[in-house]
């Protein structure tokens, strides 16, 4: 009985370590169908709204956006932000509260394959995936998955369904000030509003738009973006 119930654990735990390389192969050329948060937010009531769409045929603003608000070194770094990560340890050690230190590889992993949390086992399965997915993709196929599974609001997924929804328009022409405002509501999309913006989300808004001169050519050459 023992031995037995040791080899369900091991290939369990074999299952759980092959399934995001496994995946990682096939999503590299195939657009993944639905994610976990997806079908947590459907089983709490909430829709699906989502269209894929190609890197290319979202607006370069936007990708210079994203970049320029939720992970600057995204081009260059192997997928995780050490100084960022050092700097959060450091406020969590004064007491200081914490900060974000999530690059986007590391959110496009957990919201590809994992749940919401903030759990040590979760934020080890999410650094076991990012280091997957950095080895097997591109640094713009992680940027395309990312901006068509994030989620935008309640219901709505990917930069297209937001687009539609809260500018009428394709992704492809986001202006810079649309760009900025979608980028503004990332960290809470489904309390704050890019047609509808407090002054908070102005403000963040029109810092994200500066960020994005900031950044500079250099390093958006990944995604092409354009400050």
């Amino acid at each position: 009985m023992l031995d037995r119930l040791r080899k369900i654990l091991l290939w369990s735990a074999l299952g759980i370590l092959l399934a995001p390389p496994i995946g990682l192969v096939a999503f590299r050329i195939v657009p993944p169908p639905v994610t976990p948060l997806m079908l947590i937010r459907s089983a709490e009531g909430e829709g699906l709204t989502r269209t894929w769409k190609p890197l290319g045929e979202i607006s370069p603003q936007l990708r210079a956006a994203v970049i320029a608000s939720e992970d600057n070194l995204f081009c260059t770094h192997n997928g995780f932000d050490i100084g960022s990560i050092q700097d959060a340890m450091e406020d969590r050690e004064a007491g200081r509260g914490t900060r974000g230190a999530s690059t986007i590889s590391m959110q496009t992993a957990k919201n590809l394959f994992l749940w919401p949390g903030r759990n040590l086992v979760r934020k080890g399965l999410e650094a076991y995936v990012t280091l997957w997915m950095e080895f097997l993709w591109p640094k713009s196929r992680i940027a395309e998955v990312y901006l068509n599974i994030a989620e935008w609001g309640p219901g709505l997924y990917g930069a297209e369904a937001a687009a539609q929804a809260y500018f009428r328009k394709p992704a492809a022409s986001l202006t810079r000030r649309d760009a900025a405002l979608l980028a503004a509501v990332l960290p809470n999309p489904r309390a704050w509003s890019p047609a509808k913006p407090t002054p908070y989300i102005q403000g963040r808004a029109q810092i994200i738009q500066r960020r994005m001169t900031q950044v500079g050519p250099a390093l958006l050459d990944c995604v092409g973006g354009e400050p």
